[in-house]
């Protein structure tokens, strides 16, 4: 599939933990988005790579993207692509930091909009044993707070949609395999709690906006990357022309 060219800049939003690009010498030595910014740049669009504290909470991550749209595009219009956390740091930017103006639309991936039961458990069980860790590199623990279904909850309360955005979402879901080692402990929890899921984020948890379509992958497949190699990935193939059908969908809507 061709990938489609919009009017406006695209720009693609890292989640918790996430880096964006990492540069060395003017070179990229790895991208967040496995190879998604150079597949949709052939389509002629402008695209943008924020990188934004790492673990913080979503308000400060929301004001250093806030930041660098105004330094990068300053007055511009724009689309928004934000994968986990980084669809919560958009929704906080447009509803709270005056840019319900200018953001034309939100397309979330694997988004916990109402949180997820990995992060509750995580908080309850594991938390106390990094902090010394997160302490000695001075590292925020805030944004996995911000990820729980009750930090989730407040926060639906409390950011509405904007009217003149145009809200979408996509979600995962694969069945556990023995190959997919590092989702064994979150895939089980998060299942038994919520339903199906990508291995962090539920489908329940993901659905946001007027359309919703679920990929069959776990969470890191949503941005083209792989944790560990298995042969269930080679099912779920490459994410380029998933891409193409989502920017698809908004030129049509005359983007």
């Amino acid at each position: 599939m061709k990938m489609p060219r919009l009017g406006q800049p695209i720009v693609l939003v890292h989640g918790v933990a996430g880096y964006g690009r990492l540069n060395v010498g003017g070179m990229t030595l790895m991208s967040y988005w496995t190879n998604i910014p150079e597949a949709i740049a052939t389509g002629g669009n402008r695209i943008f790579v924020p990188r934004l504290p790492p673990t913080e909470s979503v308000t400060r991550r929301a004001a250093a993207l806030r930041a660098f749209l105004d330094r990068e595009l300053p007055g511009e219009p724009f689309h928004i692509i934000a994968h986990s956390m980084g669809g919560l740091d958009s929704r906080h930017m447009i509803a709270h930091l005056g840019m319900a103006e200018r953001v034309l639309s939100l397309t979330t991936l694997g988004t916990p909009h109402r949180g997820t039961a990995f992060a509750d458990w995580g908080i309850r069980r594991v938390e106390r044993l990094v902090k010394p860790v997160f302490e000695l590199l001075g590292l925020s623990r805030q944004g996995f707070h911000d990820l729980t279904t009750a930090a989730c909850r407040r926060f639906n309360e409390q950011t509405p949609d904007a009217p003149n955005v145009r809200y979408f979402s996509v979600a995962a879901q694969f069945a556990l395999d023995w190959t997919l080692p590092e989702w064994q402990l979150s895939h089980r929890i998060i299942e038994q709690l919520e339903g199906p899921n990508d291995g962090l984020v539920s489908v329940a948890s993901a659905r946001w906006g007027e359309a919703f379509d679920v990929w069959e992958g776990d969470h890191a497949s949503l941005v083209n990357r792989a944790l560990t190699p298995s042969p269930v990935r080679l099912r779920w193939g490459d994410r380029i022309p998933a891409y193409a059908a989502l920017l698809q969908r908004l030129a049509d809507a005359g983007f």
